[in-house]
């Protein structure tokens, strides 16, 4: 992490960390440089002392001086910054591919297995891809504890990578602004041991393939194609997925115009959830979810009859 030691390190964090401790180090040493000239030349030439101004008598090595010095610096600055952007547009050829979908407000990280999940899972030390696409609008996956960030631009795929080095989660934004729930398109980066991210990789492959016989039926494709299952679980729900199976018929407490009330989920219930999602709110969670459109008389009822029998 040394700033002179002119390397970008071997990660977007580490280039990131040097470059910015480089540009700081060169900016700390101008700040005081020109700070003890101002107060010497202030002292030195102070009115009292010279209370009549002399010809100023040009200096050209003088001249040429602090136009190569700030030159070389901006260049350094330059050629540093360029070698930490070519680090980071460089892919590991080890690196495990995620894809990424961004779209009004979630995130949606698939794997090669096929899994799909709400939050990014890795192993520590592993170099990873994160290939990227935006369904609708301008998105920006932004990182910060791995100093990453990039634009998911609809019709275009844009990637990055990264190195977890340490155990533990770490944040994930949307750097730009989407829309009305931008400020709720969170997620998580969860860095696990090795073993116990291929223990939960084989774990999810062994779930896969019941969910892929689940992901044939026309409803249920029909639900991942209008986004519903980004946060909604069919099986085991992950943070604060909302599960689907069983649903119908449940008891459940939903906030309606401010008041608590309990109702049935009916055939009734489940049009309204579809259609109107922020006129019965369920308890404990966000109103986030937009009025799902576009949908037939009959690709609702299928969709709701599917609801009614799994169990």
């Amino acid at each position: 992490m040394n700033p002179f030691s002119f390397t970008v390190g071997g990660t977007a964090k580490e280039a990131v960390n040097n470059i910015f401790l480089f540009i700081v180090a060169v900016s700390v040493i101008l700040l005081l440089l020109v700070t003890f000239l101002m107060i010497f030349f202030a002292v030195k030439y102070r009115r009292k002392k010279h209370p009549e101004s002399e010809p100023v008598k040009q200096n050209t090595w003088l001249e040429i001086v602090w136009t190569l010095i700030p030159l070389i610096l901006v260049l350094g600055m330059f050629f540093y910054g360029y070698e930490g952007f070519k680090l980071m547009r460089s892919v590991p050829e080890d690196a495990m591919v995620v894809k990424v979908t961004g779209r009004m407000w979630n995130w949606s990280f698939e794997y090669a297995n096929g899994k799909r999940t709400d939050k990014l899972y890795v192993p520590i030390g592993k170099n990873i891809k994160l290939e990227m696409r935006a369904l609708d609008v301008l998105h920006s996956l932004y990182i910060p504890t791995f100093r990453i960030k990039e634009d998911l631009v609809p019709g275009k795929e844009t990637y990055l990578w990264f190195k977890p080095q340490t155990v533990g989660p770490a944040d994930i934004f949307c750097a730009e602004y989407c829309g009305q729930r931008h400020a709720y398109m969170l997620s998580q980066v969860i860095v696990m041991e090795e073993e116990d991210f291929n223990k939960w990789y084989r774990q999810e492959e062994e779930k896969k393939a019941g969910l892929e016989e689940l992901m044939k039926l026309p409803a249920v494709k029909l639900m991942d194609e209008q986004g519903c299952l980004s946060c909604h679980a069919l099986d085991s729900p992950k943070g604060e997925q909302v599960p689907l199976k069983g649903i119908f018929g449940q008891e459940r407490t939903v906030i309606k115009e401010g008041k608590e009330i309990n109702v049935i989920a009916d055939e009734d219930y489940l049009k309204r959830a579809i259609l109107e999602p922020g006129v019965e709110v369920l308890k404990g969670q966000i109103d986030m979810m937009e009025p799902v459109t576009g949908l037939s008389e009959e690709q609702l009822k299928m969709i709701i009859d599917f609801l009614k029998e799994y169990k």
